[in-house]
């Protein structure tokens, strides 16, 4: 397990629970209790930890190393029946962006999400989940072939931004994100769109226009990273736990700014110490939306997307 440096009381208690286990196994003496005890007493310090989480602690879980990634989800939702697809029929196959048909409980949904990659040599092929033009394409093309098919869409959110480089502004950065967004508030079917670790910039929002845009408890989402911010603001990273609080990123905030639709909760410690408790909680939480989703006629649907992402940011000055 990865500690977090706050995390270091919690990391000192478990590592006397190990001990405890330890003595236990190796001798006689019936420690039951005191691990009982020393459990419950981990669980105290850690429910003290996470219910008093600043925005930049908030940040570094949503990027904790351990924690699931989009392929995860779509897996374990989908029982395996996840079937991949791949390119974008005009460049080729963009490795920081996935996406496919699954059954969830007899009903078959095109997901999409960013993939970070599992470990370094995955995220240097998947540029740590940053997609390409041709990868926000590609998710187009998917979300097309859903609405032809009349078929649900999950997004999975998780991405500390489009890819930066040379060669994916000269293939058009902006334009296939920018169509995305046109794109996306106009299709037939229902859309989730999910946020599951980092949320940053175009980069999401390329995939993150839904009938519900809903965010793990510990993520955020804004349209530049804590880092980034202090480095424009303050010309150095040092200030980034106070651009994180000024950024009002955190699932709470969004949710009391009225920019999303509902937060999931993750289970005690963090969706990266408990990934089945978190895949339940998801899978609950999609199928929950579409049943309600479903039942509203397309048009409606969309004339309230519209409606709702047309509202944000918008100041009405009301003078006497």
């Amino acid at each position: 397990m990865t500690y977090l440096d706050f995390e270091t009381p919690i990391e000192e208690l478990e590592t006397e629970l190990t001990k405890l286990k330890e003595v236990a196994s190796k001798s006689k003496v019936d420690l039951t209790d005191k691990i009982k005890e020393l459990e419950s007493h981990i669980d105290d310090k850690t429910r003290d930890i996470y219910s008093k989480l600043t925005a930049w602690q908030r940040v570094q879980v949503s990027r904790h190393p351990e924690r699931p990634y989009t392929l995860a989800y779509i897996n374990s939702v989908t029982n395996n029946t996840f079937m991949e697809l791949h390119g974008d029929r005009t460049v080729g196959d963009d490795k920081a962006m996935v996406g496919g048909f699954g059954d969830v409980d007899g009903q078959t949904v095109m997901f999409i999400g960013q993939q970070k990659g599992i470990n370094t040599k995955m995220r240097q092929i998947r540029r740590f989940g940053m997609a390409n033009p041709e990868g926000y394409r590609k998710a187009l093309r998917l979300m097309k072939l859903a609405e032809k098919f009349n078929k649900p869409i999950v997004t999975f959110i998780d991405t500390p931004g489009a890819y930066p480089g040379l060669e994916a502004e000269e293939r058009g950065q902006g334009e296939a994100i920018a169509r995305n967004l046109l794109e996306m508030v106009q299709l037939k079917v229902p859309v989730i769109c999910i946020i599951i670790g980092e949320g940053a910039s175009g980069g999401a929002l390329g995939i993150g226009i839904g009938d519900k845009v809903l965010m793990l408890e510990n993520t955020w989402y804004s349209v530049i990273s804590p880092e980034s911010c202090s480095s424009i603001l303050w010309r150095s990273w040092s200030f980034k736990e106070q651009a994180a609080e000024a950024l009002k990123l955190t699932s709470h905030d969004m949710s009391e700014n009225g920019l999303i639709d509902g937060i999931i909760p993750e289970p005690l410690g963090g969706a990266h110490r408990h990934h089945e408790e978190i895949f339940a909680t998801v899978k609950e939480e999609i199928l929950k939306h579409l049943k309600i989703l479903n039942k509203i006629k397309p048009e409606t649907r969309i004339d309230q997307r519209i409606e709702k992402f047309s509202a944000m940011g918008v100041v009405h000055d009301i003078t006497e």
